[in-house]
């Protein structure tokens, strides 16, 4: 008796549906598509998910940090500032314009 009974065959198909197995007897290239089904989704994945920073709270952080005065911010934004403050000061002495932008308190000063 080396071969399994009916019943047997149905049970040990059943319960290798039961728990995520392949129930029938498959070739490899079968197998490769029964593993790819098998993984978790790619959106469920955290790599994909939680690929970027959370940027609202790096953004409230740098926004507290610069309105105590400890982070100045980009390069770019400094260089904004100063070509701003120079654009006022042209126009300032040309008689057009009477406000100038300070750097590091972004207020305006008469």
């Amino acid at each position: 008796m080396s071969s399994l009974s009916e019943y047997a065959l149905r049970m040990t198909r059943l319960s290798a549906r039961l728990f995520g197995e392949v129930a029938r007897p498959t070739d490899s290239k079968s197998m490769k598509v029964v593993k790819l089904f098998s993984e978790q989704p790619l959106a469920k994945k955290k790599e994909t998910y939680d690929w970027y920073p959370n940027h609202n709270t790096y953004f409230g952080l740098m926004g507290t940090l610069r309105f105590l005065g400890l982070c100045s911010g980009s390069k770019y934004r400094e260089s904004t500032f100063i070509l701003k403050n120079q654009k006022c000061k042209y126009k300032k002495e040309k008689g057009k314009k009477k406000v100038i932008y300070n750097l590091t308190t972004k207020i305006k000063l008469l």
